[in-house]
């Protein structure tokens, strides 16, 4: 058997703030925007270098999604991004104005930071050490 995730739904606000967001602060690919319909539009981002798993930036359309927003896991990190130079990206973050949850740490399996994307979900930013495999 041969499975893997393709992409996550997000639940935003705006196409175009989430849009703004992830491809000139996190500097995300913007891989598809798609117009579907008047109201809704198939947009989907990936990190740079990435060929994974994509995000679909997917836009609220009533009350309860819209309550979702920048909560989608109840306070818990909702996503793990790996970098191959932590440092690098975390003066990215503070260069604009991303809100660091918790400052630079070093952990067994590597080094981390959590930060708040332009809603609240919260994002793990972690370079794993050579020497674990808890993430491979």
């Amino acid at each position: 058997m041969n499975q893997h995730i393709s992409k996550l739904a997000l639940v935003v606000k705006d196409y175009d703030e989430a849009i703004d967001f992830y491809t000139n602060k996190l500097h995300f690919d913007l891989l598809e925007d798609t117009k579907l319909s008047e109201e809704k539009r198939w947009v989907v981002v990936r990190p740079p270098g990435g060929n994974g798993c994509s995000l679909l930036l997917a836009k609220a359309k009533n009350e309860e999604q819209l309550a979702s927003v920048g909560n989608q896991t109840g306070g818990r990190v909702f996503l793990f991004l790996f970098t191959d130079d932590l440092d690098r990206d975390y003066k990215n973050l503070k260069e604009n104005n991303i809100r660091i949850v918790r400052e630079i740490t070093e952990e067994e399996y590597g080094k981390v930071t959590v930060f708040a994307d332009l809603y609240g979900n919260l994002w793990d930013l972690i370079e794993p050490s050579e020497k674990n495999s808890l993430f491979q």
